[in-house]
């Protein structure tokens, strides 16, 4: 009899249909209400009603796993055997831990189910650590720092590595901005309406292709509603130390057939203000300048709910100006009313003005043939663009144009093996145009097959998974200094092995082998300016150095490789108790690294650069020059969070976590972020919820050649918050207090450590409910 794997196949072969029938409890034998049970491998879901019951028909002729999980337990996996109809009795565990449903990989996935390690932030965790920027949203996850560019501008760091390795992406789809082109550039996506966010740590490249080597950070919304359940939820808040506003307002409405949503949000903030002494020799003013924004966006969007399956469309535009810290200049002009027309220099400040504009169609089809059971489609089409403004006049814009399409064939049950292959297709037209474009305009276009399969054997979950694809890079502006720019292609591949082991009750073991390979991104390869964000001038990996002459030049050459990584991840797990802990050690070899080294040279050192200075009328001054190289080097560290609950109403939580960055050759990796370990603890009973947070920074004294050290912080966080509530609906206010000693922080991985330290000393107060 043919293997059935979805709820539309089982309605046509309803006379092989079994019930499956059961009661989820708790360990003191009490039912546990709106636990989601799932059958692998299908769409077929329930959720328990209050005696803790459920019933789904199925089809049992073969073997099946049912997934079973509800907040605050452990997540239960069931093989059923052939035939089997008995009724089923299900206890869960209690966690400290919270174990989420994740929604980045094409198959069934929690956090304590992967071989490879997977941090999901969502529900109230996520409103409370909420900001401007996702960056500063995720920068205390453990392994998760941030690039820092003031409170405008901060991407996530995964283990060290961002920018090209590290992909953001919003419900599975490339984020397709500027942000890894350079850290100035915001991610252009917004937490404030999201409802959680994925961080999938070390190599991805199975699911998202070599721009996931680092990592990736999916941030999932109901732009596409999952449901016709009507529900509004809202939000607003102020902070003292920018004075910054928010506003949200979400709402998800419609029926079994159809359902809809829309979103929008609005922010608004001053330039923020800073602790008033410095380690870097001058006192600073208090206010960090020209790092006000404001932001607003909306998003709309439907579902059509079909037999077996959905198809949906969405729609978002987003808006944004901001300041850019640092990101000035001189510009020289006479003044007239002078007899000598003398000469002065005026100080003009940036402010970079965004407009994204982002399609999506997302489709879930179950099918019932001798291979598939299931087709997944996602297209996305984002148009980017954001201008550079000096004085009113546009300076520079950046544009970015992706169209990107993924297909994922869910296979039938084979063996016991369960899987997907994933066809993937992305186009990418970057440009960037006026005075400060160090990069010329390029298309990138990509093409991938993948496959991932696993199965469950007893005590273990074997995870494999291939991918290869082919990249291509192309400048359109194909000349330099009479040389032309060739138009380059690799094809990297990825292969993955993991396995998870249920050692013991409430214990697991990950392991996890990955080969990747990435090509280079448009910027590694063809930069050449000034980068006067990162107050640099940049130089990519396809022109070399000369410095053995009296004067220093740079030539054309094209040997670049791709970047080669094998990544072994090691977890262990105590998933379930009132104490509940995770280690992660992780090794990474990498060879032809892409960085930017720091040359020792400025801008002034190079005539060519000097003469376009003159022509243009800008005095960026002396820009020291960073080349992208390419060295082997390897990074390692570990990753430790533990949480006990102490009583029923207080917990205790501790992380901590290390990075080291070598280049094999000798010497440090620029700007890999320090030691960190941190601490909170969490009173939540009768609607009241309070905590308080310390983290502490170490000194970073493993520094590259030019690099300068980092000193040591500690961060003092508290928040107040009580929740009313109701039948359908619930209202909490709190309040918030960050650094609250007034702690004068730099960061480490950021471009603007000596200029744009962390804020000062901050209150927070606002409300968010839902009804």
């Amino acid at each position: 009899m043919k293997f059935t794997a979805n709820l539309f196949a089982l309605m046509t072969l309803s006379n092989l249909a079994h019930g499956i029938s059961g009661q989820v409890l708790d360990t003191s034998g009490e039912p546990i209400y709106g636990a989601s049970i799932e059958v692998a491998g299908s769409r077929l879901q329930t959720q328990t009603d209050a005696q803790g019951r459920f019933s789904l028909e199925v089809n049992t002729s073969q073997l099946r796993e049912i997934h079973i999980n509800a907040p605050g337990h452990s997540h239960k996996t069931i093989v059923l055997q052939a035939g089997q109809d008995e009724p089923l009795k299900v206890t869960l565990q209690h966690t400290v831990i919270e174990q989420i449903d994740v929604t980045a990989t094409p198959l069934h996935a929690s956090t304590i189910e992967s071989a490879q390690p997977v941090t999901v932030v969502a529900g109230e965790e996520l409103r409370r650590k909420q900001a401007s920027t996702l960056g500063e949203t995720l920068k205390n996850e453990v392994g998760v720092h941030s690039s820092y560019f003031g409170p405008v501008a901060s991407s996530p760091i995964i283990r060290g590595l961002n920018g090209p390795r590290v992909l953001i992406t919003q419900n599975g789809l490339d984020s397709a901005d500027a942000s890894r082109v350079g850290p100035d550039h915001i991610v252009a996506t917004e937490t404030i309406t999201a409802e959680q966010i994925e961080i999938l740590r070390g190599p991805a490249t199975l699911f998202y292709g070599s721009g996931a080597i680092g990592g990736v950070v999916n941030v999932v919304d109901e732009r596409i509603p999952t449901s016709g359940e009507n529900r509004t939820a809202y939000s607003l808040g102020n902070n003292t130390v920018a004075d910054e506003r928010e506003a949200s307002l979400a709402h998800t409405g419609g029926n079994d057939q159809l359902a809809y949503h829309v979103d929008s949000f609005w922010r608004k903030g001053d330039d923020y203000e800073i602790p008033t002494s410095s380690d870097y020799g001058e006192e600073s003013s208090g206010v960090l300048e020209n790092s006000d924004s404001k932001s607003k966006g909306f998003n709309i969007g439907g579902n059509w709910f079909l037999d077996n399956g959905s198809i949906g469309l969405a729609y978002g535009r987003l808006e944004r100006v901001n300041g850019i810290p640092g990101h000035g200049h001189s510009d020289e002009h006479e003044d007239d009313e002078s007899e000598h027309h003398d000469e002065h220099e005026e100080e003009i400040e940036v402010v970079s003005d965004l407009k994204q504009d982002r399609w999506q169609l997302v489709s879930e089809l179950s099918l019932d043939n001798v291979w598939l059971s299931g087709l997944d489609t996602r297209i996305g089409y984002t148009d980017y663009e954001h201008s550079e403004i000096e004085n009113d006049a546009v300076g520079t814009t950046f544009s970015n144009q992706t169209l990107q399409a993924r297909v994922n064939l869910l296979l039938q049950e084979r063996a016991g093996w369960r899987g997907a292959i994933t066809l993937e297709s992305k186009t990418t037209d970057f440009e960037a145009i006026g005075e400060e474009a160090f990069t010329p305009p390029s298309t990138t276009e990509n093409s991938a097959i993948g496959l991932i399969q696993e199965k469950h054997t007893g005590e273990f979950l074997w995870q494999l998974g291939a991918r290869v694809e082919r990249v291509t890079v192309e400048a359109a502006d194909d000349e330099w200094e009479g040389e032309n720019l060739d138009k380059l292609a690799f094809t990297p591949y990825s292969v993955s092995a993991g396995l998870v082991w249920d050692i013991a009750a409430n214990y697991n073991a990950g392991i996890s082998f990955t080969h990747a390979q990435r090509a280079p991104s448009a910027a590694e390869l063809f930069s050449y300016g000034p980068h006067i964000g990162t107050s640099s001038f940049e130089v990519g990996a396809l022109f070399k150095l000369d410095d053995d002459t009296e004067e220093p030049y740079f030539y054309y050459e094209n040997n670049v490789d791709e970047e080669v990584s094998n990544n072994i991840d090691l977890s262990f797990r105590r998933h379930s108790g009132n104490i509940g802990w995770v280690l992660n050690l992780f090794y990474n070899q990498i060879d032809n690294f892409y960085y930017e080294r720091n040359t020792g040279y400025t801008s002034e050192d190079f005539e060519e650069h000097d003469h376009e200075q003159e022509e243009e009328g800008h005095d960026h001054g002396e820009l020291p020059v960073y080349v992208f190289d390419q060295a082997d080097s390897t990074l390692y560290g570990l990753e430790a969070e533990f949480a006990w609950q102490l009583s029923k109403p207080l917990t205790l939580t501790l992380w901590g976590d290390t990075i080291r960055g070598k280049l094999d050759d000798g010497g440090n990796l620029p700007r890999i972020p320090p030691m960190r370990l941190g601490g909170m603890l969490n009173y939540s009973s009768n609607g009241w919820d309070a905590g308080i947070e310390i983290t502490h920074a170490f000194k970073q004294t493993k520094v590259a050649e030019l690099e300068t050290t980092t000193a040591a912080y500690t961060l003092l966080n508290t928040e107040l918050a009580y929740t009313f509530l109701g039948n359908q609906n619930n209202l909490t206010v709190y309040l918030k207090a960050n650094n609250l000693t007034d702690e004068l922080a730099y960061v480490h991985s950021s471009f603007l450590k000596e200029l744009a330290p962390l804020p000062g000393r901050s209150f927070s107060i606002g409300l968010r409910g839902s009804f």
